[in-house]
C-alpha cells in the first residue's frame, strides 16, 4: 500500500478565498447548478470541488474542471488542455469542463499557471513543456485518488484501475466514482510524482478527433464574449480617437450634449494620464506598443445613447505631423526607396557577390500593403476603476498581457488588479498587445465607482487598427548556366511602421533556400519606414508577406531557368530534409501537379514554414497548390486548394484540419481582396462593406493532407502557417493561367485579362 500523508498546507493554500478563482464553464451543461455558461466569468470565486493544485478540480458530482491559462479564439485550446489531462486522469470525457484561470491567482501564487513559452498567450496549448506539465497533473491526480480509495478500502493502490471516473478493485468487486474520493484525494501528498505513461500508450493524443468544447455554447448562444458583459450597476461608452494616428484633441464642447438622454458624463484620454507599473511589469509583449491615444468618450445609461451624443459632440483635432502621407502609395513609393541603401540591416550574408556567375539574370519588385485584421467582434473591455482596486471584462488573447496593461494604466499594485477573461470573437493578432484595455481603462478611471463598457464602434475598430505591417522587397537572382539555380541572391526589403515588435524577417532571411546550401552567395537586408500609422501582429506577423514575396521570386527563377516549379524547389530544397520535399511531392500530387490544363486554368504551388524555418524539425512546414481559373476579361477563381504539412505529430486531426482551412482562408482574402486606404494620413475604410472580403460562394474546396507528417514528436503550432503559402501559391497559378506575373497583393485590383 503506498503511504499516504495529508498535505495540510495544500489543503490551506486551495481552502483560500484567492481573487480570480473564477471559473468560465465551456463544458457540456450539467445538471448540479445553474448553466456554467450563463453564470459568466465573473460568477463566484469559490471552487466547485476539490482542488488538486491551482489546475484541476473534481466535484463531488465527478464534474472534472481544467483551468487553462490561454484563451479560446477559435483555435481549441482549451480543448486540448483538456484532452491532454484526461489522458493521464482517465476520468470521463462527458464529465470534464474548462475554465479560464486566473492571471491574478498566477501573480498571488507566484506563477502557478506560467508553464513554458508564453503561458497565457492564445494557443501554443500543444508546447513541449506544457503538455508535459498537463500530463503530470493528470497523472498525479489519478494517483492521489488511487490512493484514496486504497485507504478506504484497507488495499494497495497499485491494485486499483481506473477508467471513465471510476476507480475499481478487481479482487473484491468494490468501485468508486472520482466525486467520493475527491475530498479525501485533494489532500494527500504522494511520495513521488508518477511518472505518466510512454507516448506510444497514449488513447486520446493523437487517435481522438474530440469535438470542442466550447461548440454547444456557442450554437446556443450562451458562451459570454466581452461583448456580452452585463454587470450590476454597468454604464456604456462610445470611444473616439483622433482619426490621424498620433493626432490629440485640441478642443471639444462637451456643454453641447450633457443633457443629451441617458449621459452621465464626457471624458477626454490623455495619454499623460497613464500612471505607470509600481512593480516592473511581467507583460508577454511589454508596454512599448500599448501607449494610450488621444481621445473623447460619452458615458451613458446605454450604448446607443452614449454613440448618439458622441455624434453630436463637436471635436477639433491637431492632427499632427501623419497628414504628411496623402495616400498609402506615397507611403509605399518611399518604403521602396530605403531598400539597400547604406545603413540597411544585413540580416543574411554568405559567399561573395562578386563571384556569382550566370547569364541568366532574374530581377523583380514585391509589395504587400496595409490590412486590418477584421475580427467579428469589435474591440471591447468593461472596466470598474476605485480609489484603491481595478477590475476588467476582456476579450484579450493574452490575459497577462492585459492583466499588467491594467496595472499600468492604473497605477495599482498587481494584487489590487483583477482580469477576467472572456471568450473572444475573432482576434488574428489585434488583441494580443492590450492597447484596446487601456482605453477601456483610461475612460473607466475617469468616471471611478460603475463599471463602464467601453465599445469602439465598427468604425472606430477599423480605422484604429494596429494593421499588417507593409512590406515591399526587391529581389536579383544570378542563375547558374549548367543547373539553372540561384549562384546568387540578392534581397532588400523595408517595413512599413515603428514599431520593433512587429519588424519580424520569419519567411525572409530564415528560409531553407538560404541555410540549406544550394545557394552560395546570398546578401539579404532590412530597413524600416518608421511613420504614424499604427501596424501590429497581422496573422503571422510580417511571414505572412515575406513568403508572399520570396515563393512568387522562387517561381520567376524555376521559370527563367526553364524547369518545372515544382522540381526546382526540390531542387533547391534536396539537401534541407525531407519533410519539405514530402510535403511539395505529397501536395503536388493530390492537385494532379503535371497534368493539362485548357488556356485559362492554372496550378501554383509553395511552401514555408511557422514560426522558424531555419532549424530542421521545426514549426509547421506547408505546401500549398492552388488551382484557378481566369477568364479572358480577368475574372478570377480560385477553384480548388491542397494543402499538405509537417508539424511533426498532431493531437486532434480535426482541430488540426479546421486551424490550416482557416489559416489558409485568411491568406486567400488578403491575396484576393485586402488593402487599406489611406487619405490626408488616415484610413478611410470604417466598415466590412467597404473592406472588401471572400464571401461564402467565393470560397475554394481546400482539402488537408496528413500523408507527409513525419512522426517527429513536436506538435508545433498550426494556424499561423498556411497564410504564408496559400498567397504566392495563387500568383503563381494565375501566371500559369494566363502568363500574367502579379508581384502585389491584392490581386483582383490587378489587370488579369489574356488573349
Amino acid at each position: 500500500m503506498n503511504s499516504i500523508t495529508l498535505d495540510r498546507r495544500r489543503f490551506i493554500l486551495v481552502s483560500a478565498a484567492v481573487g480570480g478563482g473564477f471559473a468560465l464553464g465551456i463544458g457540456r451543461a450539467v445538471a448540479r447548478e445553474a448553466d456554467p455558461v450563463q453564470s459568466g466569468p465573473w460568477g463566484p470565486d469559490s471552487p466547485h470541488g476539490s482542488e488538486f493544485g491551482a489546475w484541476i478540480e473534481i466535484a463531488p458530482d465527478d464534474i472534472v474542471t481544467v483551468r487553462v491559462p490561454q484563451p479560446e479564439i477559435g483555435n481549441g485550446a482549451m480543448t486540448q488542455a483538456a484532452m491532454t489531462v484526461t489522458e493521464e486522469l482517465a476520468c470521463d470525457w462527458g464529465k470534464v469542463r474548462v475554465a479560464f484561470a486566473s492571471i491574478q491567482r498566477n501573480h498571488i501564487e507566484n506563477g502557478v499557471y506560467a508553464v513554458g513559452f508564453q503561458p497565457f498567450f492564445g494557443g501554443h496549448s500543444t508546447a513541449a513543456k506544457r503538455m508535459a506539465h498537463l500530463l503530470q497533473l493528470g497523472a498525479s491526480a489519478r494517483e492521489r485518488l488511487k490512493a484514496a480509495a486504497a485507504a478506504r478500502w484497507g488495499v494497495s493502490a497499485t491494485d486499483i484501475a481506473v477508467k471513465d471516473s471510476v476507480l475499481s478493485h478487481a479482487a473484491t468487486g468494490r468501485t468508486l466514482r472520482f466525486g467520493e474520493v475527491a475530498a479525501d484525494a485533494a489532500r494527500i501528498g504522494l511520495p513521488a510524482e508518477p511518472t505518466p505513461k510512454p507516448r506510444g500508450e497514449w488513447r486520446l493524443i493523437g487517435k481522438a478527433s474530440l469535438p470542442k468544447l466550447n461548440v454547444p455554447a456557442i450554437v446556443h448562444g450562451t458562451a459570454a464574449y466581452g461583448i456580452d458583459v452585463r454587470v450590476p450597476g454597468m454604464l456604456h461608452a462610445a470611444l473616439l480617437q483622433c482619426p490621424v494616428h498620433g493626432g490629440r484633441l485640441k478642443r471639444h464642447t462637451p456643454e453641447a450634449v450633457r443633457a443629451m438622454p441617458g449621459v452621465r458624463a464626457i471624458v477626454v484620454i490623455d495619454p499623460a494620464k497613464s500612471r505607470g507599473s509600481p512593480v516592473q511589469d511581467k507583460s508577454t509583449f511589454g508596454m512599448g506598443d500599448t501607449t494610450a491615444q488621444s481621445g473623447v468618450a460619452v458615458i451613458a445609461d446605454h450604448y446607443w445613447q452614449a454613440r448618439q451624443a458622441l455624434e453630436a459632440l463637436p471635436v477639433e483635432w491637431d492632427l499632427g505631423g501623419g497628414t504628411q502621407w496623402a495616400d498609402a502609395e506615397a507611403i509605399y513609393t518611399a518604403a521602396r526607396a530605403l531598400r539597400g541603401k547604406p545603413g540597411c540591416e544585413i540580416l543574411k550574408a554568405a559567399g561573395e557577390m562578386a563571384k556569382a556567375s550566370g547569364t541568366r539574370v532574374v530581377e523583380a519588385d514585391y509589395g504587400t500593403p496595409y490590412c486590418e485584421n477584421a475580427a467579428m467582434e469589435p474591440l471591447n473591455a468593461t472596466v470598474l476603476v476605485t480609489a484603491d482596486r481595478a477590475e476588467a471584462w476582456v476579450a484579450t488573447q493574452d490575459q497577462q498581457q492585459a492583466y499588467w496593461v491594467v496595472i499600468d494604466e492604473t497605477g495599482l499594485p498587481p494584487e489590487k488588479v483583477t482580469v477576467h477573461q472572456t471568450f473572444v470573437g475573432g482576434g488574428f493578432g489585434r488583441r494580443t498587445q492590450a492597447d484596446d484595455v487601456r482605453m477601456a481603462v483610461a475612460v473607466a478611471r475617469e468616471f471611478p465607482g460603475r463599471p463602464i463598457k467601453v465599445i469602439w464602434s465598427r468604425e472606430e475598430t477599423f480605422r484604429q487598427g494596429r494593421y499588417r505591417t507593409p512590406i515591399f522587397a526587391r529581389y536579383r537572382a544570378t542563375l547558374d548556366d549548367a543547373t539553372g539555380l540561384p549562384n546568387a541572391v540578392e534581397g532588400d526589403m523595408a517595413y512599413v511602421g515603428t514599431r520593433q515588435t512587429f519588424k519580424l524577417p520569419l519567411g525572409y532571411s530564415d528560409q531553407p533556400y538560404f541555410h540549406g546550401g544550394a545557394i552560395p552567395n546570398i546578401r539579404l537586408t532590412g530597413a524600416s519606414l518608421p511613420i504614424h500609422i499604427l501596424n501590429g501582429a497581422w496573422r503571422a506577423p510580417c511571414y505572412n508577406s515575406h513568403v508572399f514575396t520570396l515563393e512568387t521570386f522562387i517561381d520567376e527563377c524555376a521559370v527563367a531557368a526553364g524547369i518545372d516549379p515544382l522540381d526546382y524547389r526540390l531542387k533547391l530544397l534536396a539537401h534541407w530534409g525531407k519533410p519539405w520535399s514530402d510535403a511539395l511531392r505529397l501536395a503536388a500530387e493530390k492537385a494532379g501537379w503535371g497534368g493539362k490544363l485548357p488556356r485559362g486554368e492554372g496550378l501554383g504551388i509553395a511552401i514555408s514554414c511557422w514560426p522558424v524555418a531555419s532549424i530542421p524539425d521545426n514549426g509547421s512546414v506547408v505546401a500549398t497548390v492552388a488551382r484557378v481559373a481566369v477568364s479572358k476579361a480577368g475574372e478570377l477563381r480560385v477553384a480548388k486548394v491542397d494543402v499538405a504539412f509537417d508539424c511533426g505529430s498532431i493531437a486532434n486531426p480535426n482541430a488540426v484540419r479546421a486551424q490550416i482551412e482557416g489559416g489558409t482562408m485568411f491568406g486567400l482574402n488578403a491575396a484576393l481582396f485586402e488593402e487599406l486606404t489611406v487619405k490626408n494620413g488616415a484610413i478611410v475604410e470604417g466598415n466590412f462593406d467597404e473592406y472588401r472580403m471572400t464571401r461564402i460562394h467565393e470560397a475554394p474546396a481546400i482539402d488537408i493532407h496528413f500523408g507527409a507528417l513525419s512522426g517527429h514528436e513536436r506538435m508545433a503550432i498550426i494556424g499561423e502557417a498556411p497564410t504564408g503559402p496559400i498567397q504566392p501559391a495563387i500568383g503563381n497559378a494565375i501566371f500559369a493561367a494566363t502568363g500574367r506575373r502579379l508581384r502585389r497583393t491584392p490581386f483582383t485590383k490587378q489587370d488579369m485579362s489574356w488573349s
